[in-house]
């Protein structure tokens, strides 16, 4: 995963130092969400016992932190209560990108969880331009809707041969992306998941329940961290 030697799971690109230590966290304001959990099958939920994936945990922290949310998109799944999410099991970059205006126009997040390109590195699918397909989805959301925050988290870790040997120049690209958009005073984030180990998966490339609450984490201090930098903005109608 990531190279950066950092105690914590998450790193965020251009939020001035702000971390998760309690004083940060007290500074919080608790913003309304309204969280589009955008990707593949990592974001359904495959491989965790509840088919909640991250996305149930993440939503018990935050509620228990304070803050009033709800998941949005057209795809139901998971036991949770709210399990509504933009995940699609097998698809690729330019697959997602294919939908993204009409999802974003009918949802209208002001918070994107974006975690994509396993399906590209698996599939063998154009992997020395995957990156560029997912610089110009960020800039298709935030052309869309230039007042939502999107947290551009990398890769989970994989036992697959193909994944495991694209993924370390694919995850510094990600980072690369969130300063480029940073760069241009775009509320981009970047979410390190370099917390998840192999020993955290259900399979070559889903996490398990483990790998989740991990992922559920590192989601968790993004949200905090970008709403502490003053990014978020009240959901549109």
């Amino acid at each position: 995963m990531s190279s950066l030697a950092l105690p914590v799971a998450i790193v965020l690109t251009g939020f001035s130092g702000l971390c998760c230590a309690p004083s940060a966290r007290a500074a919080v304001t608790r913003a309304l969400l309204r969280i589009e959990p955008l990707g593949d099958s990592i974001t359904w939920g495959q491989g965790s016992s509840t088919g909640d994936g991250y996305r149930g945990l993440l939503g018990s922290e935050l509620t228990s932190e304070g803050y009033t949310l709800d998941f949005v998109g057209p795809v139901r799944s998971g036991s949770m209560s709210d399990p509504d999410n933009e995940g699609h099991k097998g698809w690729r970059i330019d697959e997602i990108a294919g939908l993204t205006d009409s999802t974003l126009a009918a949802y209208r997040p002001n918070v994107v969880t974006l975690l994509l390109g396993t399906n590209d590195l698996v599939q063998n699918y154009h992997v020395a331009t995957a990156p560029d397909r997912l610089h110009a989805l960020v800039d298709r959301i935030l052309a869309d809707d230039p007042t939502a925050t999107v947290l551009l988290a990398d890769l989970p870790p994989s036992t697959s041969a193909r994944v495991a040997q694209a993924e370390p120049a694919y995850d510094a690209a990600v980072r690369g992306i969130v300063r480029s958009e940073r760069a241009a005073g775009r509320h981009v984030g970047y979410v390190d998941m370099g917390a998840l180990t192999t020993a955290d998966l259900a399979d070559q490339l889903h996490p398990d329940d483990t790998g989740y609450r991990k992922m559920a984490d590192a989601w968790n201090r993004g949200i905090r961290a970008a709403d502490a930098a003053g990014w978020l903005r009240r959901p549109q109608p």
